[in-house]
């Protein structure tokens, strides 16, 4: 398999527009804010105080507007009015499935479109967030993958996801309120378009920013990242991020994950799980999560069953059974429910737990391998009409 394609991402795409455009404060880590506030004329003395002061503004309280920021001279808040911006991507629709879950089309720097999803449970609920204009795995079951890769999200882009959705579930505290309380948005997840681990700068800063506990301040064992195999990166993950590690597993040997994760031509098997087995020990992480996708036929035998329990043996481990969320073209079927059951029954009496995951948003195509930008749909359906036929 090819090495990634060298793509736009946080690092090169410029963080002012052109012809003296003002800087976003969103996705800028501290030490980046600190180093903007004093370019822009904020003494070095001051400089570290004020970073904290817009940082729970902007992080805590969800503000956009400078002049709002009472504990700033209004002198200063004008500056800060001239030469930044607090700005977030913006939706294009939202849909709310019939179980709740909120599906948001948000478009980007260049007219781009990613999917954000969001799902409700018991008052609570996760994010679902995209780090990639598209992707480049080509996984055969997920419909992302037949998005051609167009770019890498920036940390804005990331942090702006998190945010328009608390805009948008009115989740940001009341004046008065302290401490993060009982929030919507209490989880994130790294699931949406893309490869994490391929744009991992603009990954590891946004969640910085989102972990930090005078801001969003979501723990890191609040944010699980899916990665599909990126072995380099996955040491990195765990000392530069920390969180929680999700691995898009779906095949118990190299021949059928060849054929549905191609990314395992260049990371086997054995070479991924390598590398999860260092993941807990360098993250302080509890334990690794496998994803797996239930593919009638495909990869959910007895044998398969089997098969996982003892490639992961000595991995603190849970397994996530996933009944395959079918998309127009698919070329697999989900497996029975009877079959699904047989299997997970197998993994818990080895010790693992085998939650099957219940199926959601799947009449917004909002479910787990669905997302798939408008954009993206629409200009496929015009060049499929374009096209001459025999």
């Amino acid at each position: 398999m090819p090495d990634a394609p060298i793509i736009p991402d946080a690092l090169t795409l410029p963080r002012r527009l052109p012809e003296g455009g003002k800087v976003n404060i969103v996705g800028l880590t501290r030490d980046q804010l600190r180093a903007a506030l004093v370019e822009a004329g904020t003494p070095e003395m001051q400089a570290k105080m004020r970073v904290g002061q817009i940082w729970q503004w902007v992080y805590h309280r969800g503000l956009r507007d400078f002049a709002a920021m009472t504990n700033l001279a209004k002198e200063y808040r004008t500056l800060l009015a001239a030469r930044f911006e607090i700005a977030v991507p913006a939706v294009v629709s939202r849909q709310v499935s019939a179980d709740g879950t909120r599906k948001y089309l948000v478009r980007i720097a260049g007219g781009h479109e990613v999917e954000t999803v969001y799902i409700p449970e018991d008052g609570r609920g996760t994010l679902c967030i995209s780090s990639q204009v598209g992707c480049t795995l080509t996984c055969s079951f997920c419909h992302t993958g037949t998005q051609r890769l167009v770019r890498n999200l920036t940390a804005a882009e990331i942090v702006g996801q998190v945010m328009l959705a608390r805009d948008d579930l009115d989740d940001w505290p009341r004046a008065g309120q302290g401490g993060t309380g009982d929030r919507l948005v209490s989880n994130i997840v790294l699931m949406g378009m893309g490869e994490p681990l391929y744009n991992f700068e603009a990954v590891r800063d946004a969640m910085r920013i989102v972990m930090d506990g005078e801001g969003i301040a979501l723990g890191r064992r609040r944010i699980t990242l899916s990665t599909s195999g990126v072995v380099p990166e996955i040491a990195r993950c765990a000392t530069e991020i920390g969180c929680q590690l999700a691995v898009s597993f779906h095949a118990t040997t190299d021949a059928v994950r060849d054929r549905l994760v191609p990314i395992n031509r260049k990371w086997n098997i054995a070479a991924l799980l390598a590398a999860l087995r260092d993941y807990p020990r360098l993250s302080n992480s509890e334990r690794i999560t496998f994803e797996y996708v239930m593919l009638k036929g495909v990869n959910d035998s007895d044998a398969d069953a089997r098969r996982l329990v003892r490639l992961i043996a000595g991995i603190p481990a849970k397994i996530n059974l996933i009944p395959f969320n079918e998309w127009p073209g698919a070329p697999y079927e989900r497996s029975d429910w009877e079959r699904i059951e047989a299997f997970a029954d197998i993994v818990y009496k080895a010790g693992y737990a085998s939650p099957i995951r219940t199926p959601r948003g799947e009449d917004i195509m909002a479910a787990c391998g669905q997302l798939k930008s408008a954009s993206e749909k629409a200009r496929r359906a015009v060049r499929t009409a374009a096209t001459p036929t025999a």
